[in-house]
C-alpha cells in the first residue's frame, strides 16, 4: 500500500451481495471469552459455497498463511492500537479475532496523541509468517520510513515481543522462510529487492535488487514472497486495479520474470474496486486461493477469495465467474473445525481481565485511564474539545453493508464539561452522546468533525440536536450503511429503557474518499473540556447487521425449527404456549413479523392479533397473549450464515429456544444459537 498512488477504479453504484447456499444442519455454538470476545449473534453452518466479500469488514493488505490445518491473516491498522491484528479461521469462509502482532504503537510520541499525531502512518503493508524450526510467528514491517521490526510470539494470541529493530526500511515487506529455514523478505515499489535475515532474524545479511517494474505497467508494490515447488514467487500489485506474478527458477535472488494475473479485473461487490494485493494460500489437499481485498469506501478495504490452478509450467491462474472475480465460489473442501468459529457481530459485555482482539484503540491508550472487568470504565484520559485529540477512544469495526452498534452507557460518574458517546468516527465524522454542563446532562447529536489533507483538525463539530435526560443510564446507538459509494448515511438514536429510541440529529453523510485509507468505526469516548476525574462505565456493546427493512413495517410470516422441521404454532386461542410441532401452515402458524427498527422485531399471531412474550425473565414458555409490544415482546432477528433467522429476547438476552425435539414449549432461555434456536422463516 503506499499513500504515493490512488485507487484506479471508483465505481458508485452497489448492491449487496447474495447469501451464499449452505448445507449440513450442523451447529457451531458459539460462547464467549474470558478477554471479551463477543457474544455470539449467528450460528454457522457448513457451507457448499461461499459468498464474497468472506468478511465485510475493513482488513487491507491482507497476508495468509496456513499452520497445519489452521488459517491465519494478518492487515493493515495504521494509527490504530495495538496494531496488525490477526485472524484465524479453519475454512476460509468463516474467521475470528485472533491477537494482534505488534501490542503497542511504542515508535514516537506522536502515536500517544503527545506533541503530534500518528493519522494514517503507522502499521502499513506488513508480513505474517510461522517458522517451523522454532514453532514461532513472525511479523515484519516498516514503520515511518524509518526502521523496520520484527515481533514474534509462539501462538497468535500472543504474547507478542519485539525482536529486532532494523535500520533498513523493508516497503511492503513479504516474508518467506525457505525449505532450509533461511528467511527472505521481499520489498519495494517499483524497484523490487529481496533481503536475507540472519538466522536469529535480528540483522540483515545481504540485500539485492530482483526486478525493475516496466514503464508500460507503472507501480509494483505490496509483495509476497512464496516457494512452491522449488521456484520462487514475488506476488505484487499495481494499487489499486492489478496483480502480477514475479516467478525465478533459479533462487530467491532471481532472475524474475513477470505475468499479470488480473487487470481492471470486474470485482464480487458492485460499486466496489478490483481485487488486488493480498495473498495466496494452499489447503492441506492442494487446494488454492488467492485472498485479495476490495476498496469498498466509506467501509474500507474488505477480504474476498477466490480459488487459483496451475499452469504446467507453474504459473497461477485466477478461477473466473463469467469473467470476473465471482460474487460465490464452491466453498474448499475441508473437514469440520474442531469447534466453532467465534463470530464478528455479537454481545461484548467487558468482562474482563483485558479487551477482546476486535478492539483498537485509536493511538495508544492511556492504560491508567481506563479498566476492564464488569464493563469497560473509561476516565478521562485528555482535556480538549476535539474528539480526534481525545485519547482512550476504542474503535471497533463495521459490519458491511450495513449495521448496527448499540451502547449502554453508565453516566453516573461524569463530570462537568465532560462528554462521551458513540461516534462514526474517520475524516468526517459525527456522534451521540453525553454532554456534562453546570449539573445537567443532555444527550446530544454533534457532527461537522473533520479533517484537512494532512489530517489535522479542521473543524471540532457542533451539536446540531440535543434533549434532556434522567436517570444515570442510556443506551446510544449508530447505525451505517457502508456499501460502496457516495450518499451513504449513518443515523444516531438513544433510549433510556432499551426498548424504545428515538433518533436524534441529521444523518452523517459518509465520506467516501480513498485517501484515509481506514474505514469508518464504531468509536466509544470519554473525554474531558474542562478537567479530568469523571467517568463512564460502559456496560454492554452490540453490534448487529443490518436487516434492511423500515421501522413499522409488517410481513406476513411461518416460522420452520431448523432442527426439526416443524412450523411453530400459537395454538388454541394463544392459550397454550408457543411450540414447533406442526408439519402444515394454517392461521395458528402464521405470524406477523413486525419491525421495531435497528434490528428489533415483535411477532403477533394472526389468529388471534396478540403479540408473542417471552414472559417471566426466560423461565416461563413463550405465549401469544399481550396486546401491545413492550420489553418481552421485543426480539432482536439475527440473520444466520444458512438464511435462517434467531430471536434473541431483548428483556433477558436470551435466544428462542424449540428445544427437546419440538415436544417442549419455545422458551426464551439459551446463550448461544444451535439448530434448536434457528428458524426458517417464510411468506405465509
Amino acid at each position: 500500500m503506499s499513500w504515493l498512488h490512488h485507487p484506479l477504479s471508483r465505481r458508485t453504484v452497489f448492491t449487496a451481495a447474495t447469501g451464499a447456499a449452505l448445507a449440513a444442519a450442523t451447529s457451531r455454538a458459539h460462547a464467549a471469552s474470558a478477554s471479551g470476545a463477543l457474544t455470539p449473534a449467528a450460528g454457522a453452518l457448513a457451507a457448499a459455497s461461499y459468498t464474497n466479500p468472506v468478511v465485510w469488514q475493513d482488513f487491507a493488505d491482507v497476508d495468509i498463511i496456513r499452520v497445519g490445518d489452521t488459517y491465519y491473516m494478518s492487515a493493515s491498522t495504521m494509527h490504530y492500537s495495538p496494531g496488525a491484528p490477526v485472524l484465524r479461521s479453519w475454512n476460509l469462509v468463516d474467521w475470528e479475532f485472533a491477537g494482534h502482532s505488534v501490542p503497542v504503537l511504542d515508535f514516537g510520541a506522536k502515536y500517544d496523541l503527545s506533541g503530534g499525531r500518528g493519522y494514517v502512518r503507522g502499521i502499513w503493508a506488513s508480513s505474517l509468517n510461522h517458522r517451523r524450526s522454532d514453532d514461532t510467528f513472525y511479523w515484519i514491517g516498516q514503520i515511518d520510513f524509518a526502521k523496520t521490526y520484527v515481533y514474534t510470539a509462539r501462538t497468535v494470541e500472543g504474547p507478542w515481543t519485539r525482536r529486532a529493530e532494523l535500520p533498513q526500511v523493508y516497503y511492503d515487506a513479504g516474508l518467506l522462510v525457505d525449505d532450509d529455514d533461511t528467511m527472505y523478505v521481499a520489498y519495494g515499489n517499483t524497484r523490487i529487492s529481496v533481503a536475507q535475515l540472519s538466522g536469529d532474524a535480528r540483522s540483515q545479511v545481504r540485500a539485492q535488487e530482483v526486478f525493475v517494474t516496466p514503464s508500460s505497467v507503472g507501480t509494483l508494490e505490496g509483495s509476497r514472497f512464496y516457494k512452491i515447488n522449488g521456484r520462487y514467487y514475488i506476488f505484487v500489485t499495481r494499487p489499486a486495479n492489478g496483480q502480477y506474478v514475479l516467478k525465478s527458477d533459479s533462487g530467491p535472488f532471481g532472475p524474475y520474470t513477470m505475468r499479470q494475473l488480473l487487470l481492471d479485473l470486474p470485482g464480487p461487490i458492485p460499486g466496489g474496486g478490483v481485487p488486488h494485493q493480498g495473498g495466496l494460500v494452499s489447503t492441506p489437499q492442494g487446494q488454492w486461493y488467492y485472498m485479495a481485498f476490495v476498496d469498498a469506501y466509506p467501509g474500507g478495504r474488505v477480504p474476498a477469495l477466490a480459488p487459483v490452478t496451475w499452469t504446467s509450467d507453474g504459473w497461477p491462474v485466477l478461477q473466473l465467474v463469467n469473467g470476473a472475480w465471482g460474487s460465490s465460489y464452491p466453498a474448499p473442501e475441508l473437514p469440520p473445525p474442531p469447534r466453532a468459529t467465534r463470530p464478528l457481530t455479537g454481545v461484548d459485555t467487558f468482562p474482563g481481565p483485558a479487551l477482546g482482539p476486535q478492539w483498537e484503540w485509536n493511538h495508544n491508550p492511556d492504560t491508567s485511564r481506563f479498566t476492564v472487568g464488569g464493563g469497560l470504565t473509561l476516565r478521562t484520559a485528555t482535556t480538549t474539545f476535539d474528539l480526534y485529540s481525545a485519547r482512550n477512544t476504542l474503535t471497533h469495526r463495521i459490519q458491511g453493508p450495513t449495521s448496527t452498534a448499540t451502547v449502554v452507557l453508565d453516566h453516573s460518574g461524569m463530570r462537568d464539561g465532560d462528554r462521551s458517546g458513540l461516534a462514526l468516527l474517520r475524516d468526517s465524522s459525527a456522534w451521540i452522546g453525553l454532554k456534562r454542563d453546570n449539573g445537567t446532562t443532555r444527550v446530544v447529536m454533534v457532527n461537522g468533525i473533520t479533517m484537512n489533507s494532512d489530517w489535522t483538525t479542521s473543524s471540532t463539530g457542533a451539536e446540531a440536536a440535543g434533549a434532556s435526560v434522567t436517570g444515570s443510564r442510556i443506551w446510544l446507538r449508530a447505525t451505517a450503511d457502508i456499501r460502496p459509494g457516495s450518499g451513504r448515511q449513518g443515523t444516531f438514536s438513544y433510549s433510556t429503557d432499551g426498548v424504545r429510541f428515538s433518533p436524534l440529529g441529521p444523518a452523517l453523510t459518509l465520506k467516501n474518499a480513498w485517501q484515509f485509507f481506514m474505514g469508518y468505526r464504531f468509536a466509544i469516548f470519554n473525554y474531558a473540556t474542562v478537567a479530568l476525574g469523571g467517568s463512564v462505565r460502559v456496560e454492554r456493546f452490540e453490534l448487529t447487521a443490518g436487516t434492511g427493512s423500515a421501522p413499522g413495517s409488517t410481513a406476513t410470516v411461518s416460522l420452520r425449527a431448523r432442527a426439526n422441521d416443524r412450523y411453530v404454532s400459537a395454538d388454541n386461542a394463544g392459550a397454550s404456549p408457543l411450540i414447533a410441532a406442526r408439519t402444515g401452515v394454517g392461521t395458528w402458524e402464521t405470524f406477523d413479523l413486525v419491525d421495531l427498527g435497528n434490528g428489533d422485531v415483535a411477532l403477533r399471531s394472526h389468529a388471534n392479533d396478540r403479540f408473542v412474550c417471552a414472559d417471566n425473565a426466560g423461565a416461563s414458555p413463550l405465549i401469544a397473549n399481550r396486546t401491545t409490544a413492550g420489553n418481552w415482546e421485543t426480539f432482536r432477528r439475527v440473520n444466520n450464515s444458512d438464511g435462517t433467522v434467531s430471536l434473541r429476547a431483548r428483556a433477558n438476552d436470551r435466544y428462542v429456544s424449540a428445544e427437546d425435539g419440538g415436544a417442549s414449549p419455545l422458551i426464551a432461555n439459551r446463550t448461544s444459537i444451535g439448530p434448536w434456536e434457528s428458524f426458517t422463516l417464510a411468506p405465509a
